[in-house]
């Protein structure tokens, strides 16, 4: 769950990566970076933080050049707290390769090891990213060992590149002198998308938000498997690398991660999350009577469409009940689980007026550990309503998540092995509702005909990559972010009510 961008132009880059990057900083609030090349020199900066903390003045005047990129971290994998793992990565062989990455590989320890057994490489930290940089410059020095770095050349590398990755992974990478790499896995799971702007510059970024918020005209998405290498001179040049390629985009983008005003792969994210409140409607219906419904609340940020078209459906006033403080740091400093919960209260605070004496259906994005959903059924109950429902917009959490959202353990996770029946009694609801996992997809994919499917694995336990079992996921989980701050139960993520910019 990272943000990535990528721009090459005749004027300096500095400010519009800026821009960027704040209109990705939903994706992330761990590290921000930006590198720049001017010729065939690269300029550097990256830090912990948001973005407007990392980034000064003097950072910026630091920052010369026509070509750049940029990256937004939520750490999924490595350590969370080193400022080295922070992206973008530097290789100085060949030409000089910066690379930005958001995904996970899932095959990551193997390549590192093959790449000091057979490539005679050294990786230094612990971030795939890292993996992801040496092998994309060990294909690219074969591929134009005794060449030009020609398009062809590039298309080469980055298809011996997909024959040696496993995961999600969706990829930025300026080649010194050159011009700029962007290509995505076979499966499409992260997001990538391409425009120009009105003078013939040209972006990758990870949402067309980026782009409409910049000035760019959205092209379309980097399809699956597909590589696009943009010369020097701000030629594009486009193939598809990848042997099997097929359309599996992430559903929890859908459900939680993306901002609402973007397009993916061709789905409105507002749209979808409309539709899946309209399929969430009926299995409130089936389980509540509306009548026993005074008013629908929504969590804030991203179930706001879900609650709204849920609440129409079932013909009940739609109300917004919580108001969300954005200038409330995060919860990971916290000392203990008591103080924890203080801290939930200050980030999310409810209007009295729309409880007291009401019965009242709460609509959430998503359920993971359960904890905050706890916290919150106990706010609406103190601020004086009478019953409180909850619903889910997206159906249960039960399986971890290992193509690049920071999943918890099976253990965790609050429907891992739970009936419906003890997951409502631990959050305090007087009525639990999720959404269906075949309907949830049913009407998403209606929005993209041609669609081969989702990354809904954290839903249904299917890893459409086909390498992951179970000791797969146990080592896969020994390597999540470590030196973490969050303290034991606490909810990361969309949990921990972070900041959104949507």
């Amino acid at each position: 769950m990272c943000g990535i961008v990528g721009a090459i132009s005749q004027q300096p880059v500095n400010q519009l990566l800026y821009d960027s990057l704040l209109l990705l900083q939903h994706r992330g609030q761990d590290a921000a970076g930006i590198v720049t090349m001017q010729g065939t020199k690269c300029f550097m900066h990256k830090a912990k933080g948001m973005v407007r903390d990392v980034f000064r003045t003097r950072n910026m005047r630091a920052l010369p050049g026509q070509i750049g990129l940029g990256q937004v971290r939520y750490p999924t994998a490595g350590n969370a707290h080193s400022e080295e793992e922070a992206q973008p990565f530097y290789v100085n062989a060949p030409f000089g390769l910066v690379l930005v990455h958001n995904g996970n590989l899932t095959n990551a320890a193997a390549l590192r090891q093959e790449l000091f057994d057979l490539d005679r490489r050294h990786i230094n930290t612990e971030s795939d990213t890292e993996v992801l940089i040496n092998v994309v410059a060990h294909e690219l020095e074969k591929a134009a060992r005794d060449l030009p770095v020609t398009p062809e050349a590039v298309f080469k590398a980055v298809t011996a590149v997909h024959r040696r990755l496993r995961g999600s992974y969706a990829v930025i990478a300026l080649i010194a002198g050159h011009g700029l790499l962007a290509f995505r896995d076979p499966y499409g799971i992260r997001p990538l998308c391409f425009g120009q702007g009105q003078t013939g510059e040209w972006m990758v970024a990870s949402e067309s938000v980026v782009l409409e918020g910049t000035g760019f005209k959205l092209e379309r998405d980097v399809a699956p498997g597909e590589a696009l290498f943009i010369d020097a001179k701000g030629g594009l040049h486009t193939q598809q690398c990848a042997d099997a390629p097929k359309l599996n985009p992430c559903m929890f983008e859908f459900v939680y991660l993306a901002r609402p005003d973007s397009v993916m792969d061709g789905i409105s994210v507002y749209q979808a999350r409309l539709n899946m409140g309209e399929t969430l409607a009926q299995r409130v219906i089936s389980t509540i009577p509306p009548t026993e419904i005074d008013v629908v609340i929504p969590i804030p940020e991203s179930s706001r469409p879900s609650a709204m078209q849920l609440a129409h459906r079932i013909g009940r006033p739609y109300r917004e009940g919580f108001v969300k403080n954005r200038y409330v740091g995060r919860t990971f400093i916290m000392p203990g689980q008591g103080v924890r919960k203080k801290s939930v209260r200050q980030k999310l605070n409810a209007i009295g007026q729309e409880f007291k004496g009401r019965r009242v259906l709460l609509v959430d994005d998503s359920i993971v550990r359960g904890t905050t959903s706890k916290e919150i059924v106990q706010m609406a109950r103190d601020a004086g309503a009478t019953k409180v429902y909850m619903a889910s917009a997206a159906p249960p959490v039960k399986f971890p998540n290992v193509y690049g959202i920071d999943m918890p353990t099976s253990k965790e996770l609050i429907a891992h092995g739970r009936t419906l029946e003890e997951i409502r009694a631990y959050i305090g609801a007087d009525a639990l509702i999720y959404q269906d996992v075949d309907a949830m997809k049913r009407v998403v994919a209606a929005l993209r005909p041609g669609l081969d499917g989702f990354e809904a694995s954290c839903f249904d336990g299917h890893y459409i990559t086909g390498d992951i079992g179970a000791e797969q996921i146990a080592a896969m989980q020994a390597i999540r972010p470590k030196g973490s701050e969050e303290e034991d139960g606490a909810d990361t993520g969309r949990l921990a009510l972070q900041e959104r910019g949507e």
